[in-house]
């Protein structure tokens, strides 16, 4: 058994611990408490005293394409975007990680212990997120659910990508309209698969289609879609397909959504804003704002933040939720936007996001409070195991 004790805890469960332990059997949580509730160590158990430190889960990235835009490696490296046909939902993340990537390492010395990496938005269906820890031999090791979300895209970079192959989409209405076709599609194939088991004799197996087979899930709700939308107006289109489809869906990078946070309220998504800290880069970013997490927090969304790795490197996930606070967000609705409303957001919550018992045993031990400035990582924890330490000097 692992047990932290003498830790300033905060759980992102609703309690804290001013001076508290956690307990790990295993790769996961046993037991979260006060020190006077602390467990007695055994003569095989590890004891860390964490005297002067804050313990929180590890930190939750929702939305990044770590391992798949490799770190200095240029083209080789860049197996973000299959650039080459508007629908690709049949597209695995698990295929295009490189778990050697340095922004794994990166990633844990900066208290990141999950990331939610997949294909970017060139594609209206650009395939599938997987949800994994950052540390790990293989990804098969590291996965938390695979697949974890489907990759939409609005906007800009689907019509800019095919508008310069001379080929739909190169308006938004060609991209809503191919979004359509695809789920409509779909639907159409789930009904033809129901039809057959029901009577195999009077009804005959559709062909096999393995775009609409990954699309399934999307239509029964069984995986969320990540929907790429900056401008408002995208948004809302991607909130309307939403709704005609009855699809479980987040709004990622959400940039514009600061300036409707009463219609991102009503419809009840969960929002997953970013990057922050890059350049206007593109007309879509005109409108980004430091501010916008808190608005939007303060409206009664729930609000997630991401890197958008390698946009933002990952290391500085931490980074950006503090420099939202300085923005004006709520302290701890900013903690829980890289902890347990990403976990939220990425529908792992029942994995990560929050120390309590039974959930993965994944946790980061900084020298003082995150949003201090000169905080460091003391020590990152994946699963029970101790996989970084600051170096002493």
């Amino acid at each position: 058994m692992l047990i932290i004790k003498n830790a300033n805890i905060y759980t992102m469960a609703g309690s804290r611990y001013d001076n508290g332990f956690v307990a790990c059997s295993g790769d996961k949580i046993a037991a979260v408490g006060p020190m006077t509730e602390c467990l007695e160590a055994g003569p095989d158990d590890q004891v860390i005293d964490a005297a002067g430190m804050v313990l929180m889960p590890g930190l939750v990235d929702a939305h990044c394409h770590v391992g798949m835009v490799e770190d200095a490696m240029g083209f080789e490296g860049d197996d973000v975007n299959e650039m080459t046909d508007p629908v690709t939902p049949h597209l695995r993340a698990i295929d295009g990680i490189n778990p050697y990537d340095r922004a794994f390492e990166e990633a844990r010395q900066f208290g990141v212990t999950t990331v939610v990496t997949g294909p970017g938005s060139a594609n209206v269906l650009g395939g599938q997120f997987t949800a994994i820890k950052t540390w790990g031999r293989t990804v098969d090791e590291m996965i938390v659910r695979d697949p974890c979300a489907m990759k939409i895209a609005f906007g800009e970079n689907p019509k800019t990508v095919y508008n310069e192959k001379h080929q739909a989409p190169s308006t938004r209405m060609a991209t809503a309209a191919i979004l359509r076709e695809q789920l409509f599609k779909a639907r159409e194939y789930l009904e033809a698969l129901e039809e057959y088991e029901k009577d195999k004799e009077e009804n005959d197996k559709p062909e096999f289609d393995m775009k609409l087979e990954a699309l399934l899930p999307v239509i029964k709700r069984e995986l969320v879609v990540k929907a790429h939308a900056h401008r408002a107006d995208d948004i809302v289109t991607a909130i309307r397909i939403a709704r005609e489809f009855n699809l479980d869906m987040t709004i990622d990078h959400c940039t514009e959504g600061w300036l409707i946070p009463d219609v991102l309220k009503e419809c009840g998504v969960d929002v997953i804003v970013g990057p922050l800290l890059t350049d206007r880069s593109k007309i879509e970013l005109k409108n980004q704002s430091l501010k916008a997490p808190g608005i939007l927090a303060e409206s009664g969304v729930r609000v997630a933040i991401m890197s958008d790795h390698p946009c933002v490197p990952v290391q500085h996930l931490m980074l950006c939720a503090a420099l939202s606070v300085r923005e004006g967000m709520d302290p701890e609705e900013a903690l829980k936007a890289i902890t347990i409303n990403a976990a939220r957001a990425c529908r792992i919550d029942d994995r990560v996001g929050s120390l309590e018992v039974g959930k993965d045993a994944d946790m980061v031990m900084f020298t003082g409070h995150p949003f201090d400035y000169m905080t460091k990582v003391y020590m990152t924890i994946i699963n029970g195991r101790v996989v970084y330490t600051q170096k002493k000097g």
